[in-house]
This record gives C-alpha cells, sequence and structure tokens, in this order.
C-alpha cells in the first residue's frame, strides 16, 4: 500500500536557514477572533526580517497542503499554519543577489519531528517549497516581489511548535587586494577580511577557495569526495603590475588586484579558459561568482535537469528537489561544463542557482566559495570530476535487464495478495519470451514481506534476481541478502533531505549486499548529490503518462550522462496512468537506456480509469509482439551496453549521451531537432516518437555515412530527415558508420540461459575501425581482481572494390564461466555482396537464402537488403579468427 508515495518531499535548505541573521519578531499567532485573517508581515526597505510563530500541534495533522482546509474554516491555524508574507524590495535589489530571493525557513522545537512548507504567490502558484526531513526546513522565493501566502503542513509532529523565518539578504562585494603569497601549489590570498585559497592539483584542477570568515573546510559530515588530487607542486608566481600571476604546467591563474578578481587562462596566459567579470559577491546566506560568458559559449551538467541538457540562457537549479515533472531537478549536482574548456564542482551540500545568460552567476547558499575547476574537453572533465567524487558503478549483467515493481502483501490497489505472488508474474515473462531480469516484489509504504526466501529460490528458476523497496531504513540486510536479495530501492522518505544522507543510504545499501554475498550490489534512488553515481541508478521520480512525458525525458537522461550520471531513467510507461500505445512507444526507446524499470500495481487507464497492471504483454496484440521485440533487442544489445558499463567505470561517460558528446564541433547538435534524440554508445542515433504519429520529422544526422537500422537505407549527414515513416512498430534508428556491434544470438531472453556457444557481431564498414569487447562473469566482484576478458575485432573496408576484411582476435584473459569456444555469426552492411567469403583459412559455403543458412552450420548468404549474413564454425576463443569478404 502506497500511502504517501504521491506525497512531494522536496528538499530542505538547511545551509541556508543556518546563517540567517538574528530576526526582528513583527507578528504574533492570531487569536480565534481573527478568524480567517492568518498573520502576516512586510519585508522592505524599512523591515530587512520577519519571524511567526506557530501554535503547539499535539499531532501530525495532514499530509499534503491540498488537505489542509480554507483558511476560513480553520481559523486557528489549528490543521496547518499559514502566513502571509508581502515583499516590496529595494530598486535593483534582485539585479545580483547571490540568494536571488527570499529566504524562508521553518525550525521546530523538537528535531525528530517534521513540518513542511510551501509557499504560493497571489495567485496560487507553488513558487517555493521545502518538504524534506530536515529541520530547519528552508528554502527561498525567487526574485521576490508582492506577496505571497507560506503554508506548513504538521505532517509528523509531537505537542511540536516552529519559528518561522524571512529576511531580505544584503549583498557585500570583494575589495581590492591586500596580500598575496604562496608556494609549492598552494597561494593565500586576501582582500581585507576575505580569504581565498588556491591550490592547484594533479590532472590540470585547480580548487579555489574563498571565505569572508577567513575558514576553510569540508562540508560538515561530506564524503563526496573520494580521493583528493596530489598537489602540483612546480608552479610559479609573478607579478604583472595589474595582477599577479600563478603559473602551473597547463594554465595560468591571475589573480587582479583593483579590485580583487580571478580568471583562469591556458598556458600562453592570453587565451581566457574563464574570467571573472566582477568581484565575488556574498550575503548572510550565500555566494556568488560572476564570469564573462563566450560569443558562443555553451554549458551543460546540472546532474539530472527534467526537460533540459543544454543550459545557455538558462536559469539552473541545483538542490534536494523532488518535482518529478519538466523542470524538476531531483537528482541534480553542483557541477557544470562549460565548452570554453573547463568545468567546475562546487564542494557544497547546499543548493545553488546557476544563470548562465549574458553574465554567468553562479553561487551556493552559503558564504563560502569551494569550486574545482578541471580543464579540457567535455569528456575529460567528465572523467575528471568522476575521479574526484566516484566514477561510476559497475552493475551487475542483470541490472541491465529488464526490471519489475509491485507491492504483493495487502495491496490496497489490487485487493489481497501475497509475496509469493511475484512469481506468477515473473512466470508471465517466461511464457511471453520477454527478459526480466529482477523484481521488487514490495513498497516500503505499508507494503512489507513474507516467504522472502521461497520468493528469491522461485525468481531464480525463471532467471530473476530479487530486490526489496525500502521506504526509510536497511535494519535487516543481513538476512534479506541470505533470502537471496540482490536489488534495492530507496525512496525519499529516506533520502528525503538529500545531500549527505543521500549518500550514505547508498552507499548503505549497495555494502548490505556486498557484505553479504559475493554480487555486486544493485540500488535504485529517486533524489540524490553529487557522488551519487557511483553505487546506484538514478531514477526520475513519480509520474504520470502522457506524449509529454516521453518527449521531456529524452534531454533529461542524455544530459545526466554529462554529470558522470551513467544509470539514469524512469519508469516504462509512468507509473499512475497506462496507454497501451503511448507505453508502447515509451519501451521502445528506452531499450536503448542501460537500466529500466516497469511500475505495475498503480497505473490506472486513462480511459476508463480503472486500476492495470503494466507488465507489456497485458495490452495484447499488436502491443505484446511490439514490446516483445524491443525487449529482445535490448538482451541481444546487451555486450554492446555491459561493455559501455565498464568503460564508463574508466571514463565516467555513460552509454545516453546528448549528440553534442559525439559532434562537438556541430552547432546544430544543440539546436531543436536533435534534443529529442540521442546517442546510445558511439553508434546508435535514437530519435524517439514523442506524439501521436506514425511520422517522424526533425531527425538530425550529423556529418558521417548513417544507416537505418531497419530498412538498411543510408543517409549522408549532416542532413534533417522528415516524413520518416515511423509506425507503431517502428522505432527511428540509425547506425553510425564503422560500428562494430556485438550482440547475443536472436532469441536470448537471459544472460543465464544465452548460448555462450555464439556470439554476433553487427557491422557498419567503412576506413578502419575498432572495438573492444568485455566480458566478465556477469555477477561477482572478481572482476576488480582481474577476473575479466578482452577481444578486440579490427574492421577494414578499403573500397573500390577490394575485400573487407574482419579480423577477431582471441580473447584475452580469464573468468569463471567463460565460453571455451564459440561459433560467430556477422552481419555485414554493404552496398555490394561479395563472390567469396573466406573465413579460418577455408571458403565458406555460398547459401542459397536464410533458411537454408538457419539450418547451416557454417556458411553466408546476402540478403534482399545488401546485407551479408555470415556463420562460422566454433572456434578455441583462445585463437584469432579472419574473415575476408572478397
Amino acid at each position: 500500500m502506497r500511502i504517501f508515495r504521491n506525497r512531494p518531499r522536496r528538499a530542505a535548505t538547511a545551509a541556508a536557514a543556518a546563517t540567517v541573521l538574528a530576526l526582528t519578531l513583527l507578528t504574533v499567532p492570531v487569536s480565534s477572533a481573527q478568524a480567517a485573517t492568518p498573520p502576516s508581515g512586510t519585508l522592505d526597505s524599512a523591515s530587512k526580517s520577519v519571524s511567526w510563530q506557530s501554535p503547539v500541534y499535539p499531532k501530525g495533522t495532514v499530509g499534503s497542503p491540498d488537505k489542509c482546509p480554507a483558511a476560513a474554516d480553520d481559523p486557528d491555524n489549528a490543521v496547518c499554519d499559514r502566513f502571509d508574507l508581502t515583499v516590496n524590495p529595494p530598486a535593483g535589489q534582485w539585479d545580483d543577489n547571490p540568494e536571488g530571493g527570499v529566504p524562508v525557513s521553518i525550525q521546530w522545537e523538537t528535531p525528530t519531528d517534521d513540518f513542511d512548507m510551501y509557499i504560493y504567490d497571489a495567485a496560487g502558484k507553488e513558487v517555493a517549497s521545502s518538504a524534506g526531513t530536515a529541520d530547519p526546513e528552508a528554502t527561498v522565493i525567487p526574485k521576490a516581489s508582492g506577496t505571497y501566502h507560506v503554508v506548513v503542513v504538521p505532517y509528523d509532529v509531537h505537542n511540536n511548535s516552529f519559528t518561522g523565518k524571512a529576511y531580505l539578504p544584503e549583498a557585500t562585494d570583494a575589495g581590492n587586494l591586500t596580500s598575496f603569497g604562496g608556494s609549492h601549489g598552494t597561494y593565500e590570498i586576501a582582500a581585507g577580511a576575505l580569504k581565498a585559497r588556491a591550490d592547484f592539483l594533479a590532472d590540470d584542477t585547480l580548487r579555489l577557495q574563498a571565505s569572508p570568515d577567513g575558514v576553510f573546510a569540508d562540508p560538515a559530515g561530506s564524503h563526496m569526495i573520494q580521493k583528493q588530487p596530489a598537489a602540483q607542486r612546480h608552479t610559479t608566481s609573478f607579478d604583472a603590475g595589474t595582477y599577479y600571476g600563478i603559473r602551473s604546467k597547463s594554465s595560468v591563474l591571475r589573480v587582479y588586484k583593483k579590485p580583487l578578481r580571478f580568471g583562469l587562462y591556458k598556458a600562453d596566459n592570453r587565451t581566457p579558459i574563464w574570467q571573472e567579470d566582477a568581484p565575488l559577491r556574498w550575503t548572510s546566506g550565500g555566494m556568488r561568482q560572476s564570469l564573462d560568458r563566450g560569443a558562443s559559449e555553451q554549458f551543460f551538467g546540472g546532474g539530472e535537469q527534467n526537460g533540459s541538457f543544454s543550459h545557455r540562457d538558462q536559469v539552473m537549479n541545483v538542490g534536494n528537489n523532488t518535482n518529478w515533472n519538466e523542470g524538476g531537478y531531483n537528482n541534480s549536482q553542483p557541477f557544470y561544463i562549460s565548452t570554453a574548456g573547463y568545468g567546475v564542482f562546487r564542494n557544497t551540500m547546499t543548493p545553488g542557482v546557476y544563470d548562465f545568460g549574458p553574465h554567468v552567476r553562479t553561487g551556493q547558499q552559503e558564504r563560502r566559495l569551494d569550486a574545482y575547476y578541471f580543464t579540457g574537453d567535455t569528456k575529460k572533465v567528465i572523467g575528471k570530476y568522476t575521479s574526484l567524487v566516484g566514477k561510476p558503478f559497475m552493475p551487475p549483467v542483470y541490472g541491465l535487464e529488464p526490471g519489475d515493481s509491485d507491492c504483493y502483501l495487502h495491496n490496497a490497489n489490487r485487493g489481497e495478495r501475497h509475496t509469493l505472488d511475484a512469481l506468477k508474474v515473473s512466470d508471465g515473462y517466461v511464457a511471453n519470451q520477454m527478459p526480466l531480469g529482477w523484481m521488487l516484489v514490495n513498497d516500503g509504504y505499508g507494503c512489507g514481506y513474507e516467504n522472502l526466501p521461497e520468493t528469491g529460490t522461485g525468481l531464480n528458476k525463471n532467471n530473476a534476481q530479487l530486490g526489496l523497496w525500502t521506504q526509510n531504513g536497511l535494519p535487516n540486510q543481513a538476512e534479506e541478502a541470505k533470502a537471496g536479495v540482490r536489488v534495492r530501492k530507496l525512496d525519499v522518505a529516506w533520502v528525503g533531505s538529500g545531500y549527505g544522507m543521500a549518500l550514505d543510504a547508498c552507499d548503505q545499501a549497495k555494502a548490505g549486499i556486498e557484505d553479504n554475498s559475493d554480487a555486486r550490489g544493485f540500488v535504485w534512488m529517486p533524489v540524490s548529490w553529487a557522488g551519487a553515481q557511483r553505487c546506484s541508478v538514478l531514477w526520475s521520480g513519480d509520474q504520470s503518462l502522457s506524449w509529454d512525458y516521453i518527449r521531456w525525458q529524452i534531454p533529461t537522461y542524455a544530459g545526466a550522462t554529462l554529470s558522470g550520471i551513467a544509470y539514469n531513467t524512469g519508469d516504462v510507461g509512468s507509473i499512475y496512468r497506462h496507454d497501451a500505445k503511448m507505453y508502447a512507444r515509451d519501451l521502445q526507446w528506452k531499450a536503448f537506456l542501460p537500466a529500466i524499470m516497469t511500475m505495475d500495481g498503480w497505473s490506472s487507464d486513462i480511459t476508463t480509469k480503472k486500476p492495470i497492471d503494466q507488465q507489456p504483454w497485458l495490452d495484447g496484440e499488436p502491443y505484446t509482439s511490439i514490446n516483445r521485440k524491443y525487449l529482445q533487442l535490448k538482451e541481444r544489445l546487451l555486450p554492446y551496453m555491459y561493455t559501455l558499463s565498464k568503460d564508463a567505470t574508466k571514463t565516467g561517460v555513460g552509454a545516453v549521451r546528448p549528440l553534442s558528446l559525439e559532434f562537438p564541433d556541430d552547432p546544430a547538435t544543440l539546436g531543436p531537432d536533435a534534443k529529442y534524440e540521442f546517442m546510445s554508445g558511439p553508434d546508435f542515433l535514437v530519435a524517439p516518437v514523442y506524439s501521436d504519429t506514425s511520422v517522424r520529422n526533425g531527425i538530425y544526422l550529423p556529418k558521417g555515412t548513417w544507416t537505418d537500422y531497419w530498412t538498411g537505407k543510408t543517409y549522408q549527414g549532416p542532413t534533417t530527415v522528415n516524413n520518416y515513416a515511423a509506425p507503431l512498430d517502428t522505432l527511428p534508428l540509425f547506425v553510425r558508420s564503422g560500428a562494430i556491434v556485438p550482440m547475443w544470438p536472436k532469441g536470448t531472453t537471459s544472460w543465464q540461459t544465452r548460448d555462450k556457444g555464439e556470439l554476433d557481431y553487427d557491422i557498419y564498414p567503412q576506413g578502419t575501425t575498432k572495438y573492444t569487447l568485455y566480458e566478465d562473469d556477469g555477477v561477482t566482484r572478481k572482476y576488480t581482481k582481474g577476473s575479466s576478458a578482452t577481444q578486440q575485432v579490427e574492421v577494414r573496408a578499403p573500397g573500390h572494390g577490394r575485400p573487407t576484411s574482419i579480423k577477431v582476435g582471441a580473447s584475452v584473459g580469464s573468468y569463471d564461466g567463460k565460453a571455451a569456444s564459440r561459433s560467430y555469426g556477422f552481419t555485414v552492411h554493404g552496398a555490394t555482396a561479395p563472390h567469396q567469403v573466406v573465413a579460418a583459412g577455408g571458403k565458406l559455403v555460398h547459401l542459397a537464402d536464410a533458411t537454408a543458412f538457419a539450418s547451416a552450420g557454417s556458411g553466408w548468404y546476402t540478403d534482399a537488403t545488401g546485407v551479408t549474413h555470415i556463420k562460422t564454425r566454433s572456434l578455441s576463443t583462445g585463437h584469432a579468427l579472419s574473415v575476408e569478404l572478397r
């Protein structure tokens, strides 16, 4: 039973409240005689702060603000507390203010309780909220002006009251430089009371700290940073008159004197990487940095930013937020990348606002700057950032198979059920020949479990792993892991206050599996912070199905990769509404995400409004066949996706990528057409259908030759494809020439039952290209000690009638379960059919058609689309193989 599953649980801006100035009490609780008139206060030039005191609440009242009665029906604020705040800001108040609005906080007497705060403008639109589990709850009303209604919900309280506070933040700028000195990579700088420190670190990384209080320290309780880079000791400084320069091996930091400003330049000290256009500015609760913006400079990052991946001329928020829809940022990170050749990680656990307008103004809600600047191209910056906060984790192979989630014990939506009923659903996947890697069989919101070991054993018989969903803790990890639990999903009631708590939850859940089994921990999480990629799949939350839902998720997951998030996803078909056509369209493109999950027991049919489960065969034909087609294709492509996962552990770059990452010199990849398509790895271009149509327009193909995956038709980029025929069973899908794609055999539905005696390669020859396949046992952590294997494939296509050659190297390395021998299947895409195919030193038999090919032990044929199909005999994986198409 999902008691409060849909209740918004937004983040607390704790650090903002911690720095609030002593406030003047302007209002007191109203008496019953004042009935429907809430207490009120005004912020203006004369009154810089207000506060108010709530009644004492004997117990929690309601779960969300929409359950609060009207003010007239709640004269004593007995159910929900209300306060009217009028803001008359002085002229220019928000032009360049680090906090960007009015900070509002509520702090209660007993910290273990929980009040939640929501703020609405005069028209009733929600403009800010803080509804996590932190004390105090705090938020900011952006660029506040006018009257606002603050509503506080006593969610989980016990004879408790709170004090509400709000203030107008006043700004101070850094003055002139007063001291400068240092050596061996570390330099101390001062401008009056403001103290700054610059540390040059290995791998072209600069750490710049500044504090009006003169104190430098990591955020309290933080363990975001996994490994501090070593100091780059060989630096020198010089006096250039208007500034001091600090020269490292690859860059120069300028420290301007009047007033104190900073600029980072390339080694020539002429080419700016970034340059402050104004001094650091701070208030009692925030600090911002202001930079020049290049004429064509673009900005990415921020973690998961729902609906966008490119942020020029946008305001990007980072913070603990549970707005699951477009514009939300629940898995955001205080990190961004610029095409000027740098990225910035703010070492903070406070929310921030990054404005990428004509003046790039970035700040956090704290009186300190602590920023790591990484230089290089986008992929290099992602690698350096993830080296600092943690590389993406290596998932078990079943984690890349589809997952299924429901509440089976006493489900209010589906009637009385039991945990073992999950096995009937797993039987359905088997019967319908659809892959299933794992199942969450409970929901922590009132849905526990029973017969857990028997459930785990039954799922294992169907080649699926057991998973559990937890609401707010992990008290029985050892016993549950012994019962077979290999997957964990966390929820906002536990990680709701985010930041350090989110990372603690993630690390704890992963460790609970690994400390009690030989498996790799596989964890999902809906609210996170910098570093979560090292231990979790990030999930974009509870959404309702619509064509819009499909549309905005496309740039969301591609953009998250630009913050080192390798696994970001949403529920197939959403959680709350179901439509067969939209479900099929959503599943198609999500088959090209590494991790996907169906949420079953909470949905209602869009038309009938009746409850409906969401397993991919329940809509009947043609939907069952379409869904099976894409799930089986996802399964076949697991060797490709698994190798990309291994690559991500080294580079920090995940599989799902905006086109701009692979084609950084093509400005059209930032255009409106490219926003709603993505690369799955370096080879597949996916252009999802996100409206009720059978024709896809505006498919942008960058420079190069692209092959339609379904028809074999080729396109020469750069070009935009319109009127692409995309009936319901067709996902617009293109393959980049030169691609070498490893695949498991057709019909594979599980990594456990696949034919290890066969491996296929789908090849799109162009010039000379290479590919390295990665393999290990898929489950244990032995790969960390070298138990794995690689196999290199090289394809040469010189053209002009000369033979195309394929060289498959020996599989180098070993692991438990490695195949001693296997045959190879090749599908080679090309315009001209060969006259002869030679493999392993001998001619292969030319077969008449697909039927003859299927029954033969080895041989080749060319189909009507020009694709040549080749099958070799079984060969030792310890030996190389050469194939030549003459």
